[in-house]
């Protein structure tokens, strides 16, 4: 499990560099709001850039919208509590210096949400 949970951070981390359509750009500050999107318009991807790093809350999302992943950046590093969903399970994955710490995966018996 715990390779399936570094496979899928390493796509999310990727996946903001290997969009196909062009992503929507807004200043916020001294940050830069990105928004990619999927071909059907949903959002696929959302978070800051600061001087051209990853900046700050990251969240990523299906076709149909739903939450994917949740997590934060701080200079470009991975770090504290990321969430990632998949289809029966969430997985709650902490970051040290952008490597991961522990890994922890409920079922979805327990209530999750994504909100």
């Amino acid at each position: 499990m715990k390779k399936y949970i570094i496979l899928t951070a390493l796509l999310f981390s990727g996946i903001a560099f290997a969009q196909e359509n062009n992503p929507k750009l807004e200043a916020v500050g001294e940050l830069v709001k990105t928004t990619y999107y999927f071909e059907n318009g949903k959002v696929q991807q959302e978070g800051f850039f600061k001087n051209g790093k990853l900046e700050g809350t990251w969240t990523s999302y299906d076709t149909n919208g739903n939450k994917k992943s949740i997590g934060n950046y701080e200079n470009g590093t991975k770090t504290g509590k990321w969430l990632f969903w998949n289809d029966s399970n969430l997985s709650e994955v902490d970051y040290s210096d952008n490597r991961i710490a522990s890994v922890k995966t409920w079922k979805q018996d327990a209530l999750v949400t994504r909100d």
